[in-house]
């Protein structure tokens, strides 16, 4: 995956001091290297057996609906407060310095559901894992969660044992 790391910028100091951003809106700009992700995504997913895959907001969905397209299946939001229009469950979570919310429709996942969970980056893990919970509050089973970027050096995949966690492009800091 050397060829997609090549795309994403590392931006140091963003969005505060000590911080290095990986910014992957050069990667998306780039026809080649939005394809070849798409594609290696799809790769991912071989022998998963998934009904359905959640993008989360928002850059998840950049990835998860055409995903969801190659694959056949449907796609299901999971979206900050009062984003969507009918019931929804919620779960809220810690972050570093607060706490935040996710929603997503009651009905979008059925009980036994196979789930892909995707977003674009996996830091700390927070606010994936709070969307695992959210899915097997409802009875959905996570088949797997996939990320483009992994920051190895936050530990985000300890919070996931047991579960398929996978990954494009890594960063060690």
């Amino acid at each position: 995956m050397d060829n997609l790391k090549k795309l994403i910028r590392e931006v140091p100091d963003f969005p505060k001091p000590g911080i290095n951003f990986y910014d992957i809106t050069t990667l998306l700009k780039d026809p080649e290297g939005l394809e070849n992700t798409i594609d290696a995504l799809e790769e991912q997913c071989r022998g998963l057996n998934i009904d359905t895959i959640i993008g989360v907001e928002s850059r998840g969905f950049i990835f998860a609906t055409p995903l969801a397209y190659k694959l056949g299946t449907g796609f299901i939001p999971v979206r900050k407060p009062k984003k969507l229009p009918s019931d929804t469950v919620a779960i809220s979570y810690d972050l570093e310095y607060g706490q935040d919310t996710l929603e997503m429709h009651k009905d979008a996942v059925g009980e036994g559901h196979r789930v892909l969970i995707v977003d674009d980056l996996l830091a700390t893990g927070g606010t994936a894992r709070a969307v695992v919970d959210l899915v097997e509050s409802v009875g959905g089973t996570v088949a797997a969660l996939l990320f483009v970027v992994e920051l190895d050096f936050l530990n985000g995949r300890s919070k996931f044992d047991g579960y398929d966690v996978k990954s494009l492009v890594k960063y060690s800091e």
